[in-house]
Parts: C-alpha cells; sequence; structure tokens
C-alpha cells in the first residue's frame, strides 16, 4: 500500500511539473541618456494564447520593478505560441509612462537581453501627447474652485497660512520660535494666560535662616506629588521633609533650611495655570535687629547659580527703622561682592526706605538705587556689577549702630522680585 501511495504522489508531481509551460529569462540593464540607472517599472501586457505545449495562457499583465537599471522577468515563449504573438511593454518613472515597445519572446535556455526580443521598427514609441482639456468643459469644475481659498495679496511661501478677512490664503508673520493664534496672529509662546506644562528650576520665595519653615511656589503643583524639591541638590520627601497644600511649601522641624541652603522645585501644571514668564519674586519677608556697631546682616536672599539669563532684571526694595533717638545708624546694600548702596542717618531719623534695580546682562548687571527717609534726602546712584551669575548669587542688606548702645536698627520688610526677559507679541 504505501509503495502504491508513493508511486500515485510521485506520478502526481511529474504531471504537475510536466504541466508549466517552458519559459525564457529576460535579464538587462537599463539606463538614461546621462548615464544613469534607471528606476521604475515595466508594465507588461498580452493577450490570450497557446503556448508551444498547449498550455493556455490567459489575458492579464504583470508588473515588473526596474530597481538600480536591472530587469529582470520569465516569461513564456511568444514566436512559437499558437498562433505566434507579442507582449506590449510600457516602462513607467517618475509618475508618468517614458516609453512603449513591443517584445517577441524566442524559447531559449540562457538569459535574453532587450535586444533580443525588442520588435525593431516597433520599438521605443513615445506615449501620445496628452489631450488639452479646458476647465470650462469640466461640469461644475469653476463652481467649485470658486468656493476654495485662493492667494490673498499677503500669501508668502514656506509660512503657516490663514483665511483672512475677505477668505483669502494669506501667511502668518513672526519669528520661528513663536505660536501661532487661532485667529492668524502671532507671538512668543507662554505668556500671561497660557497653559504651560512643566515648570523646572524655580527657586520657591522664602526667609532661608534655619527657623523659616514657609515657601512659596510661583504656581500651584497640579497634581502635587509631581513637585520634587532638592535642598542644596538632596531630593526631599515629601510628607517626611515636608508637606504642599496650593503653593505653599512647609518643611518639618528637622528639615528647616539653614542659612546658605538652595532651593529649587520642579512640578507640572494644571491647564489654567499662568506661563512662569510673569513677574517671579525671589524673596519677600521681614528682616532682623541689631544693635551693634559692626555692620550685621539683617536679611539676605540667595538667587541660584544660572536662574538670572540676559534681559532678567531684578527689582530690590527695602524697609529700615530706627528704635531709639541718640544715636545715628547705617545701612548697606549688596549685590554679591558689589555694594549698591551704603548711607548714615542721624540720630533723629526714624525710617529709611529706597529699592534697586539690576538689569542682567551677559558680563553681569548693571544696577541704580535710590534711598530717603523721613528726614534724610533722596539720594541716588548707578553702577556694574562684575559678579558672575553662574554661581549662587546673595543679595545682602546690613546695618549698623553708630555708637554702642542699646538702640536698635531694624529690617522691616525686604522684597526681590525678578521680571523674566521674554519679548512683546
Amino acid at each position: 500500500m504505501f509503495a502504491r501511495r508513493c508511486g500515485i504522489l510521485a506520478l502526481w508531481m511529474g504531471l504537475a511539473l510536466w504541466a508549466v509551460p517552458p519559459l525564457t529569462t529576460i535579464q538587462d540593464v537599463l539606463y538614461k541618456a546621462d548615464g544613469t540607472p534607471f528606476n521604475g517599472t515595466a508594465f507588461i501586457e498580452w493577450k490570450s494564447f497557446l503556448a508551444v505545449d498547449n498550455s493556455y495562457i490567459a489575458r492579464h499583465s504583470l508588473t515588473v520593478p526596474v530597481v538600480r537599471g536591472i530587469l529582470r522577468v520569465q516569461l513564456v515563449p511568444t514566436t512559437n505560441a499558437i498562433p505566434p504573438t507579442s507582449y506590449s511593454v510600457r516602462y513607467n518613472s517618475e509618475g508618468r509612462i517614458q516609453f512603449e515597445e513591443t517584445w517577441v519572446v524566442p524559447p531559449s535556455a540562457t538569459p535574453l537581453k532587450l535586444k533580443d526580443v525588442r520588435v525593431v521598427g516597433a520599438a521605443v514609441t513615445p506615449p501620445p501627447p496628452a489631450t488639452e482639456i479646458q476647465e470650462s468643459d469640466v461640469v461644475g469644475l469653476l463652481t467649485d474652485l470658486e468656493i476654495r481659498p485662493v492667494k490673498g495679496i499677503g500669501y508668502g511661501p514656506s509660512r503657516a497660512a490663514f483665511i483672512g478677512a475677505t477668505g483669502a490664503l494669506e501667511a502668518v508673520i513672526g519669528d520661528l520660535t513663536d505660536c501661532v493664534r487661532v485667529d492668524g496672529t502671532s507671538g512668543p509662546c507662554g505668556g500671561p494666560g497660557a497653559g504651560l506644562e512643566f515648570v523646572d528650576g524655580e527657586s520657591p520665595t522664602g526667609l532661608v535662616n534655619g527657623s523659616n519653615t514657609a515657601f512659596t511656589l510661583g504656581n500651584t503643583p497640579s497634581p502635587p506629588a509631581s513637585l520634587t524639591l532638592y535642598r542644596n541638590g538632596l531630593l526631599q520627601r515629601q510628607t517626611l521633609d515636608y508637606t504642599v497644600s496650593g503653593n505653599l511649601i512647609t518643611f518639618a522641624t528637622e528639615s528647616v533650611p539653614q542659612f546658605g541652603d538652595v532651593l529649587l522645585a520642579s512640578y507640572r501644571l494644571g491647564e489654567t495655570a499662568q506661563a512662569y514668564t510673569l513677574p517671579q519674586v525671589l524673596c519677600s519677608s521681614t528682616g532682623t535687629a541689631t544693635s551693634a556697631t559692626e555692620l550685621t546682616r539683617l536679611g539676605s536672599c540667595t538667587i541660584p547659580a544660572d536662574s538670572l539669563t540676559p534681559g532678567d532684571r531684578v527689582d530690590i526694595r527695602f524697609d529700615y527703622s530706627h528704635e531709639g533717638g541718640a544715636t545715628g545708624f547705617s545701612i548697606e546694600v549688596r549685590w554679591g561682592g558689589t555694594i549698591l548702596l551704603t548711607r548714615s542717618a542721624g540720630a533723629v531719623e526714624s525710617l529709611v526706605a529706597g529699592k534697586a534695580d539690576a538689569g542682567v546682562h551677559a558680563q553681569g548687571a548693571q544696577w541704580n538705587v535710590q534711598s530717603w527717609g523721613a528726614t534724610t534726602s533722596l539720594a541716588a546712584a548707578a553702577g556694574s556689577a562684575p559678579d558672575s551669575l553662574a554661581a549662587p548669587l546673595t543679595v545682602d542688606l546690613l546695618g549698623r549702630m553708630a555708637l554702642a548702645t542699646t538702640e536698635t536698627v531694624s529690617l522691616r520688610n525686604f522684597t526681590l522680585i525678578r521680571y523674566p526677559t521674554q519679548t512683546n507679541p
């Protein structure tokens, strides 16, 4: 039984192999007139015919890719077909028909070149020219074209486009980094009221003096768990080292930032949060008092390294008071190692206030300062501060008494506000 089945299988395979009509291989390399290889496809069509072995070849077509000029295809011979016939070949490249030709394929055991099968006299005929059709001859075309936007006087290539008031296409004007609004205007991305997804490297507002536990963020983290808070580069643990409620950070007693510590926060924002291009309060707090005759730090604010950029402006406001009336006093304001203000007041002076501005540029900052008092006249000064912004920069507010006394000079309040650099919309 097994031998019988093997014999039947062998007979069936032999019949299957016998049923395949003979094929001729056509293989060649095509070039364009400039010497570069032809790339495209060869679309081969034929009508029904009988092969030499009486195999019926149905009418059909074949698409053969031509890559780097190489064409290779196997076809049933047509010179010994019943009756003899031919193949119609169209070469397509760059989206259109390049030329057409006719093939007559003889039987061959070795590959043939195109010159061996191409019909001389009927080969390489260009396609007929396209017939020009007027727009008005196409039903409904002009009506459809009229309802489509056309180029306006403000149209420009390689620009974002919007539909102007007249219904024409106009180009959006602006810088490459601008954002485009729905009305076709453009301007810097962000700005008041704009959504912002992330805030990175923010320095929370609050006095770093070893006792203050409350610090304020410029926005409310959303969600609160997205807040990552670093103290001197060490990640603080939320709920253990600190808690957050809204934009208020409260440190645990054992984790209170000490004088000179640097705090940096990063967090996500909700869709309605304002952009971080608004003014940022760096520090705002009360200070301390002193009766010493040596200059004593009454308050300070440390600006983290690289947090100021050229074009930023820092506004410094301060208010001193004098408790007493028998001894004079002096105050001083420093931007890093640069003295912005040093001023003495008489014994009868009770209040001194002032403000300083620092305009940041690539080499440091240019500053100006004004101060006045209840009885002290207005004074102003200006100068340059070469202090590097690549390192933490501390703004110090100091005071001292002129003579040994029990009277005091106090820093009642001071505020530092950063106005980030930005361009007008």
